[in-house]
C-alpha cells in the first residue's frame, strides 16, 4: 500500500454496486478508475435491466431484517449523486381472486397502510375502476436505473472493454471486485437468479408510481420510466439460464400486467431482455476483504436498494487501510 491517504483504486465491473463504490471512493478523495468488460453501458450490464425501486417497505415482506435496515438513506444518497429520485411512493395490488393475500402482505412488509375506494383513485385514478383496495407504501421512491448508471459513469473514469483480473493490481494499491455474476468462478457460494423484463410504451394508461401486483405464481412488479414508458419484471426466477426471453414468461407477465390496468393491451413493447443476477445463499449482499482485493456482490434483488450501504462500507474498508498505512 502506497504511504499516503488518497489510496489509487481500481473497480471492476461497471454495474451499480461498482459505480456506486467509485463514486463514494472519489468523493472521499481516493484515486478511482473502473474497467469493464462490456464495450459500453447497456444490455450487457445487468444493473442496467433493474427497476429501480428503492422500497425497503415493501422488501421487507420476503427480505431478511437487515436489508431492511441497510436501505435506509438510500434515496438521499442517490439525489447527492445528480440522479433524479422520484417520490412516490409505492402501491401493492391483488387481482379480485387474490385479496386475501393483501393483509398478509401488509402484516409482513414494513410501513405500508390499507388504501381503498376513494383513497385509492386519490393515488391513481387509472386504477379506480380495476381495483378497488391495495397497500400504499407513502416513504418509497424510485429511479431509472439506465439514467442512474449512465449519470455514475459520466463522472467516473470508466475504460469500457477492459475486463482485469483480480491478481493484477498493477499500479493500484486496492481493487474493488464488483463482476456479479461473472466473479462465480472465485465465490463458490454465488448463485445465479434470472431476471427477466418488458419494455412497454403505453401514453394511454397513466400510473405514477411502482405497482407491484401480487400473484400465486407471478408476481411482477410495473415501474413507469416517464414519457408514457413502462418497465414490467418478474423478481425472482431460480436459474442461470441467460437464453432470451422466452414466450411463455412473456404471456405470463403480460397476464399480470392485464390484471394491473386493461389498457396496456394498447401497449407497443419496445424492449425485452432477460438477464443473470448474482446472490449468496442468504441473499443478502456483502463485502468481504481478501488482502488488497475488497469484493462487493450478492445483489441478488437488491442492488439500487443497497448499492449506497455497500459503497459506504467499501470506502471505510479501504480508507482505513489507508490511513494505516499511511
Amino acid at each position: 500500500m502506497s504511504q499516503r491517504s488518497n489510496p489509487r483504486v481500481r473497480v471492476l465491473g461497471a454495474g451499480v454496486f461498482g459505480l456506486a463504490c467509485a463514486a463514494e471512493l472519489a468523493a472521499r478523495g481516493a484515486a478511482v478508475e473502473v474497467w469493464d468488460r462490456a464495450e459500453a453501458l447497456g444490455l450487457a450490464t445487468c444493473s442496467y435491466l433493474a427497476g429501480g425501486m428503492l422500497a425497503p417497505g415493501c422488501e421487507a415482506e420476503s427480505a431478511p431484517p437487515a436489508v431492511v435496515a441497510a436501505a435506509a438513506g438510500g434515496a438521499d444518497w442517490w439525489e447527492a449523486q445528480g440522479v433524479q429520485v422520484i417520490r412516490r411512493g409505492s402501491l401493492v395490488l391483488a387481482a379480485p381472486r387474490d385479496q386475501g393475500e393483501l393483509p398478509r402482505f401488509l402484516r409482513q412488509s414494513v410501513g405500508g397502510q390499507r388504501v381503498a375506494g376513494a383513497a385509492l383513485a386519490a393515488l391513481e385514478p387509472a386504477l379506480a375502476e380495476k381495483h378497488t383496495q391495495g397497500i400504499f407504501y407513502p416513504d418509497e421512491a424510485h429511479l431509472d436505473p439506465r439514467a442512474a448508471l449512465a449519470s455514475l459513469a459520466e463522472k467516473l473514469s470508466v475504460q469500457w472493454g477492459r475486463a482485469g483480473r483480480t491478481d493484477d493490481l498493477a499500479g493500484v494499491d486496492l481493487l474493488i471486485d464488483a463482476r456479479g455474476i461473472a466473479a462465480r468462478p472465485e465465490i463458490a457460494t454465488l448463485r445465479a437468479v434470472r431476471g427477466e423484463m418488458i419494455l412497454l410504451h403505453c401514453p394511454e394508461v397513466t400510473i405514477t408510481r411502482p405497482i407491484r401486483l401480487i400473484h400465486p405464481r407471478h408476481p411482477c412488479y410495473l415501474v413507469p420510466r416517464g414519457g408514457g414508458a413502462y418497465m414490467l419484471g418478474a423478481t425472482m426466477v431460480e436459474s442461470d439460464d441467460r437464453k432470451p426471453v422466452t414466450v411463455k414468461a412473456a404471456l405470463d407477465l403480460l397476464a399480470a400486467l392485464w390484471a394491473v390496468h386493461p389498457g396496456f393491451a394498447e401497449a407497443e413493447i419496445l424492449e425485452t431482455a432477460a438477464h443473470i443476477r448474482p446472490a449468496y445463499p442468504d441473499n443478502i449482499p456483502a463485502v468481504r476483504r481478501d488482502g488488497r482485493v475488497i469484493r462487493v456482490n450478492g445483489a441478488y434483488r437488491h442492488g439500487f436498494l443497497l448499492a449506497h450501504h455497500l459503497a459506504r462500507q467499501v470506502a471505510d474498508l479501504a480508507l482505513q487501510e489507508a490511513a494505516q498505512c499511511a
